[in-house]
């Protein structure tokens, strides 16, 4: 159950993916057709499953590189439930990424992202105070009713659909990338019920990351790690700041990786690279005041690159990590 206030002004927040470079569009719109060939991206994500009423959050994208575009296209679908499916937050999306070789060994992208989104909120698994006996708890029929101009006469589901725009940036060279993306430039109007303090818009969402791929040659005492990449990636939402720091190691086909996410969790994830399949895990040890009784947030990655029939012309892979 959720226990709402609605005699305020609220803002949500977007779900977050642990596994931000095995869900590359998801965190920046210009990743897209960085593979080059057709690549597949499927996530799931489970965050705090021993809580009553977690977050589900599942992803679905497939994008390449077009010749004749001189860029990539990316369609992906996202689905966030929240509370039992209490809320039901899902997302059309439709990117392009334009890639400009601006040398040999640098690459700029640049990208823009339009979105469809349509939430749901289901108004009978929502508790409120008027329904709290001091001694007894939630005894009472609630006083607060339905109330917008978006709701099913027949049942208790209510429904608002909104269009949104991200853009993002990429650069890199053979072994440094950065990016920085911004999403909900429109800041669209998103409640789905009446506020009398006014609108409830989606706040702008700003993220920056960067990292390297350090390779160590044959010659090297580490000649049997095939790389290490640091990377830290940071995220602004309307007063709410998170930052993660971390690397990878890989070995072989073999991926694993630790990241920190300050104030609250720690993050392992294991990987299996083989070329056309790929396959992450992670687990999000929690280490605020919330602690593992939470269970934590368990992640699952997997992606398929496809062969192409035209190899895309005068183009470069992006060295970050899929995991």
């Amino acid at each position: 159950m959720l226990l709402l206030a609605v005699n305020g002004t609220s803002f949500s927040q977007d779900p977050e993916f642990t596994q931000f470079y095995a869900n590359p569009i998801y965190l920046n719109p210009a990743m897209a057709g960085t593979h080059g060939c057709p690549r597949l991206n499927l996530n799931y994500r489970n965050q705090w499953p021993s809580i009553s009423g977690a977050f589900v959050t599942n992803s679905v994208s497939y994008d390449q590189f077009v010749n004749v575009l001189q860029g990539g296209v990316v369609l992906m679908v996202t689905n966030d439930m929240a509370g039992k499916n209490t809320i039901n937050w899902s997302t059309i999306n439709l990117a392009y990424s334009y890639h400009l070789q601006v040398s040999r060994k640098f690459t700029m992208l640049f990208g823009a992202q339009a979105t469809w989104n349509q939430k749901f909120l289901d108004w009978s698994k929502l508790t409120f105070g008027d329904q709290i006996d001091p001694r007894r708890g939630f005894i009472y029929q609630t006083g607060d009713l339905p109330r917008g101009n978006f709701w099913n006469d027949n049942d208790n589901w209510g429904s608002k659909g909104y269009f949104d725009v991200s853009a993002g940036l990429v650069g890199y060279s053979e072994n440094f990338y950065f990016g920085f993306a911004a999403k909900h430039l429109n800041t669209p109007e998103e409640s789905l019920i009446l506020n009398p303090d006014g609108e409830s818009r989606m706040p702008m969402r700003f993220t920056g990351h960067m990292g390297a791929n350090i390779e160590f040659g044959k010659g090297s005492q580490y000649q049997n790690v095939t790389a290490i990449s640091p990377n830290v990636i940071y995220t602004y939402q309307d007063g709410f700041m998170q930052l993660n720091v971390g690397t990878y190691i890989k070995y072989g086909a073999f991926t694993a990786g630790v990241w920190w996410r300050a104030r609250d969790a720690f993050i392992l994830s294991i990987g299996i690279d083989a070329g056309s399949f790929r396959f992450g895990y992670s687990y999000d040890i929690t280490t605020s005041t919330l602690t593992n009784a939470s269970g934590g947030s368990h992640e699952l990655s997997l992606g398929f690159n496809f062969s192409c029939k035209e190899k895309p012309k005068r183009f470069r892979t992006i060295s970050c990590p899929s995991f």
